[in-house]
């Protein structure tokens, strides 16, 4: 029996550090959470997608009493982003999520498997890496791939 390791490449930035296009897609990010409606779990994620023609689509996520009838701000992101341009490729999605007190989180929160599997399905169309930033209130993790959120991704199987 073989035993190997799944590493995943993580730069650890503070926002003061972005690029001004990180800094921009980071706080359409942050607004898109005020846009979130989380009456159960009071848990509001925004999501904001840089596409490869320059326009910037945001999401939020959007819960509902019958669970799992919602959706991730992830989600409702790529797939309108997709059916309004779908000739443009994803190049850079950012990720931000305030706690219960309303609050930016104090560390970045990452995507649920069926958000990271779905986001690499657009990565996987693009064949092209889409990079991902994981925003916290100062602490910020950026990503090269959306694959190496999903090392073991569905479609390498399939």
């Amino acid at each position: 029996m073989k035993r190997a390791d799944i590493t995943v490449p993580l730069q650890i930035a503070e926002y003061a550090e972005l690029s001004a296009e990180d800094r921009a897609l980071v706080d359409a990010a942050r607004q898109a959470t005020y846009r979130s409606y989380a009456p159960y779990s009071r848990f509001s994620v925004g999501a904001a997608i840089l596409l490869s023609n320059g326009e910037t689509v945001t999401g939020s996520n959007q819960e509902n009493a019958a669970y799992p009838s919602g959706t991730c701000a992830e989600r409702t992101a790529a797939y309108y982003a997709h059916s309004t341009y779908p000739d443009a490729a994803f190049k850079t999605i950012a990720i931000a999520a305030r706690d219960t007190s309303g609050a930016f989180t104090r560390t970045p929160t990452a995507p649920c498997g069926a958000c990271r599997q779905a986001l690499l399905e657009y990565e996987t169309l693009a064949a092209t890496d889409v990079r991902v930033i994981l925003a916290g209130d100062n602490e910020i993790f950026i990503l090269p791939s959306v694959r190496s959120t999903l090392p073991l991704a569905f479609c390498e199987f399939a």
